[in-house]
């Protein structure tokens, strides 16, 4: 085949150092596109971009160019440093160390972009580390609950 075709949609989770409430409310609808803005200048495609105070959930689609942990190392980098531009409340702002990533069925997007479209709705119910041993359940990842936080 003279040509790489590719189509790998994928869910990225990661949250903040320490699980902290960096994250509020007034700086999302910013913070999302520039999450988008970020991963499409690496040629990929952002699907559904939310979370809540303490983590971010981004379903998109990868393109073949570039190493997954690549890309979510520059656009966590990024993000930090936007976020501790923007004023004097962030200064202490750091992602985790770490991501999940999950490939998502074609059949299944529709039923991600809801799931993260409805992020402060679910977390009213569920936090962040519930859901996360959830999600890792759902996909049968193994992990080692002393490495997990940071």
């Amino acid at each position: 085949m003279p040509q790489s075709l590719v189509q790998l949609l994928c869910h990225i989770v990661f949250s903040t150092k320490d699980r902290r409430p960096l994250i509020p409310r007034d700086i999302r609808p910013r913070l999302y596109p520039y999450l988008g803005a970020t991963l499409d200048g690496f040629g990929c495609r952002p699907i559904r971009i939310g979370g809540a105070e303490d983590h971010i959930h981004i379903a998109c689609a990868l393109w073949k160019n570039h190493a997954p942990c690549d890309i979510i190392e520059d656009i966590k980098k990024a993000s930090s440093k936007w976020i501790k531009d923007l004023d004097g409340r962030f200064t202490g702002f750091y992602w985790q160390r770490g991501y999940s990533m999950f490939s998502v069925s074609p059949a299944h997007l529709r039923a991600l972009e809801d799931y993260i479209a409805r992020q402060a709705e679910h977390h009213r119910k569920e936090s962040f580390q519930d859901e996360l041993r959830r999600i890792l359940k759902k996909y049968g990842v193994k992990y080692d609950e002393r490495y997990l936080w940071d």
